[in-house]
This record gives C-alpha cells, sequence and structure tokens, in this order.
C-alpha cells in the first residue's frame, strides 16, 4: 500500500484511506490537495503537510477518478 511521491510528477492522483473514512484529491494543474471525507458530497482543499493526508500517502491506495467523485458511505456498523 501507499502512494509512491512519483505518481504525481504529471497526472492527477486519488487516493482512499479507509482507515480514517477519508479520500483525496491530487490536482496537478494546480499543485493543490483536496479532502473529502465518506459520506460528504464536498471537498476541502489541504495544505501538503496535512497530517491525515500524509498518513494516506503512506497507509492509501489508490483508486479511479469515479470512485472519488461518487464518494463513499460511512461504515455505520461499528464493532463494539
Amino acid at each position: 500500500m501507499g502512494i509512491p511521491k512519483e505518481q504525481f510528477k504529471d497526472r492527477d492522483v486519488f487516493i482512499d484511506y479507509d482507515y480514517e473514512d477519508v479520500m483525496f484529491r491530487y490536482d496537478y494543474a494546480t499543485r493543490s490537495f483536496y479532502r473529502k471525507f465518506y459520506g460528504e458530497s464536498e471537498e476541502n482543499e489541504v495544505l501538503y503537510d496535512n497530517g491525515l493526508l500524509n498518513d494516506a500517502m503512506i497507509g492509501g491506495e489508490e483508486i479511479d477518478i469515479t470512485t472519488y467523485l461518487n464518494g463513499k458511505q460511512l461504515n455505520k456498523n461499528i464493532m463494539k
């Protein structure tokens, strides 16, 4: 798992980090990162040094644009 930094050199990248129920988008044209939590439709810009973003780069997996745009639902089945 994890996203090698070379992936960000020349294209948009989409990351799913299911451990924290969040996805990220890297926009190559603007060199900006965006975050969208599961169950939410809006995304917010985050800085490249955001802790959750860096955790996602280490432990997340790359996804396609469709998965990112459609979003994911928050899993409400919490183990007790």
